[in-house]
């Protein structure tokens, strides 16, 4: 929960006030248990701390459709001064994933830390270049203590691999690249 400070009666500053730093990881947080219910926008007001976190249309797909260029979700944040765009422009993401004719994006359907194997010392589940089927599990996810296998929803060959193992991911954050047999 993201505890803010109240105005301390100073009305020359504020002091213990947290840093973007120490809210970032609150937030992210905050956006995880967010999108497993039904409220749409939340709105929190400290002083000069102000945090606005809206949901899209719905959940993330699994797959984007071909021929798209992938951003990654955002943050929104009211133009006002002091207020940060903390979530969603991941320098690690890039600006966005290129995708030729025929290609797919799996997505992260979770905040979480990506593997790529099931163990330290077995092989991954898939690497480039290797064929895939709807179902075929492409990787793990742990989110909160448990390991959450994240199945493939298209048919094709994987071109490329986003994301290395054990790399901390956000919610619709690209995985992999999957030509797909269209």
């Amino acid at each position: 929960m993201v505890r803010l400070p109240e105005k301390n009666g100073d009305e020359s500053g504020y002091e213990g006030l947290p840093t973007l730093a120490d809210l970032s990881q609150e937030v992210k947080e905050l956006v995880r248990l967010i999108s497993s219910t039904d409220i749409n926008e939340l709105h929190l007001e400290s002083g000069p701390v102000r945090i606005v976190i809206k949901r899209g249309g719905g959940p993330a797909p699994a797959i984007a459709p071909q021929n798209a260029v992938y951003a990654p979700p955002t943050l929104a944040a009211p133009e006002s001064s002091g207020v940060v765009n903390l979530i969603g422009h991941n320098p690690a993401h890039g600006e966005g994933v290129s995708l030729a004719e025929g290609e797919q994006v799996v997505v992260a359907p979770m905040v979480g830390t990506f593997y790529s194997a099931p163990a330290p010392t077995e092989p991954p589940y898939v690497a480039e270049g290797d064929e895939i089927e709807p179902g075929q599990i492409v990787g793990i996810i742990e989110a909160m203590k448990m390991m959450n296998q994240i199945e493939s929803e298209v048919a094709g060959r994987v071109t490329r691999v986003l994301v290395q193992n054990a790399q901390p991911v956000e919610y619709g954050q690209p995985l992999m690249v999957v030509e797909t047999d269209t």
